[in-house]
């Protein structure tokens, strides 16, 4: 399997030559909101092992880390970030870090890691706002490469539901405009479109929430897949 997150699922750059994402390429979203959606689904191959497991943490009140990829290795991420919430928590300077900072973070750990041949195979969304107050959204992947869109999916969403959701906001200018009821629209069709194309589906693996981030004080609003589908 090739190990590189971006090339799953896309033809050979050696064979039909590189994919041209120069005009994806965005310095960050704009829009007044941001809203993640993970599943609830550990596999372990082809057996769906846990049904519950939450992929979503909450880091500080301005940033929501979403997880995909390997659970072991998200358990030692989780574990990471509430050393560092606990830091900054007690720390004298009176700042937290804000999801900007957060993403520079984790991109940094993840790039150390590969450096020493032992990577974390997860890819990490991080949504939020920076220091400026304005949302925020971008990736990382194990190689610790980072991207930022108005919409970001990882897994079976990079290649189904981001069509999808780029047909609602394909920039910047469409992001800032769209409203919270049809960002979380666009969600809900993302989602059913995954729900019924997932060949393991159970309604109990789609539970799971969305976080809304609206404001400074990280506010989250819990949404359940059951209601949407």
């Amino acid at each position: 399997m090739n190990h590189l997150p971006q090339a799953w699922g896309r033809p050979r750059d050696d064979v039909y030559g590189a994919y041209d994402a120069s005009y994806l390429q965005q310095s960050g979203p704009k829009s007044a909101h941001s809203i993640t959606h993970p599943d609830n689904l550990a596999s372990y191959g082809s057996l769906a092992r846990f049904t519950d497991v939450k992929r979503l943490r909450k880091f500080a009140d301005t940033s929501v880390v979403g997880f995909g990829g390997d659970v072991s290795d998200m358990q030692y991420l989780d574990r990471l970030l509430k050393s560092l919430d606990t830091e900054e928590a007690y720390g004298a300077s009176g700042h937290t870090l804000n999801a900007h900072n957060l993403h520079k973070y984790l991109s940094k750990v993840l790039y150390k890691r590969r450096s020493d041949f032992n990577p974390l195979w997860n890819t990490l969304l991080v949504a939020g706002l920076d220091e400026n107050d304005k949302p925020f959204l971008a990736s990382a992947d194990l190689l610790g490469t980072t991207f930022s869109s108005p919409s970001l999916a990882t897994g079976y969403g990079a290649h189904l539901s981001q069509p999808l959701l780029r047909k609602v906001a394909p920039d910047e200018e469409a992001a800032a405009k769209l409203t919270k009821e049809d960002a979380i629209e666009a969600v809900k069709e993302s989602m059913k479109v995954l729900f019924y194309r997932d060949a393991r589906r159970k309604m109990s693996n789609w539970r799971s929430r969305v976080g809304l981030l609206l404001n400074k004080f990280g506010d989250m609003e819990p949404r359940s897949t059951k209601r949407m589908i």
